[in-house]
This record gives C-alpha cells, structure tokens and sequence, in this order.
C-alpha cells in the first residue's frame, strides 16, 4: 500500500439539529472539531414524513408534466 495518500481518520463530534450530540470517526476537519448539522433525520421532512411539496416557479412543473404526459403510456387490454 502507497504511504501518504490517505486523509487523516480522526474522531469529531456531531451536533444533531435538536442540540443531541454524539461522536464518531471521519475524515472532515481535525481531531476533536464539532460539525453543527443544518439538516439532519430528525428534522428533514424526506425522514420524517413532512408534507413537502414541490413549488411551480413559472410553470414549469406544469410546462414539464404536459411535455411528457402520454411518454409512457400503459397498455390498454
């Protein structure tokens, strides 16, 4: 294995959105630094069921949905 090509492994500790905190390993920083997250699994509406909806800015979902309305079609029996 070639000497001095990895990044340093270390241990920070992770602060969640809600303040709970615990440590682990990673290569981000320096040993002992703490990463604030903004989003995390707790808080992120993709984890915790939110109600996330998708904003039409100008039409576009609406101009995207009647491009490609009929590109894949079912077969009707």
């Amino acid at each position: 294995m070639k000497a001095d090509i990895h990044p340093d492994y270390h241990t920070i500790k992770i602060v969640m959105t809600d303040g709970s905190e615990f440590t682990t390993r990673s290569t981000w920083g320096k040993d002992g630094d703490t990463m604030n997250l903004d989003i995390d699994p707790k808080s992120h509406p993709a984890w915790t069921g939110g109600q996330a909806q998708i904003m039409d800015r100008a039409g576009r979902v609406s101009r995207f949905q009647k491009k490609f309305s009929g590109f894949l079609k079912e077969d009707k029996k």
